[in-house]
């Protein structure tokens, strides 16, 4: 009896001691933020987006004139808490022509961009 006594305290002990552990938060992607956004405009090479958003974390193999920026978060103290944020962006003849997702787009994006 008091040896199952003992197994049962160390094994409640250890259990409780799970919730110590450290778990760091996972970002991944790109992190785009809503400033980086509002300087783009339809008429910008890939190389001015590129240069303004970083590289896309997937360019279309078949179609590499869209590019999808995505944004990931896992949290490793709050299971519950999970982010992601998508955008993509639509070039024809090397110049941006449309941009979705989960950001707003500005004003000025649909003002053509003069070099």
């Amino acid at each position: 009896m008091l040896l199952r006594s003992i197994i049962l305290v160390l094994t409640l002990s250890t259990t409780a001691c799970s919730s110590w552990v450290y778990r760091i938060d996972i970002p991944q992607g790109n992190y785009l933020e809503q400033k980086d956004i509002d300087k783009l405009q339809v008429g910008m090479t890939k190389e001015q987006v590129k240069f303004i958003l970083g590289s896309p974390v997937v360019v279309d193999s078949f179609e590499n004139d869209t590019w999808h920026y995505v944004y990931q978060f896992k949290s490793g103290r709050n299971a519950d808490f999970n982010a992601r944020k998508d955008f993509i962006i639509k070039f024809e003849d090397n110049k941006l022509v449309a941009a979705e997702g989960d950001f707003e787009l500005s004003e000025n994006f649909n003002t053509p961009y003069e070099s």
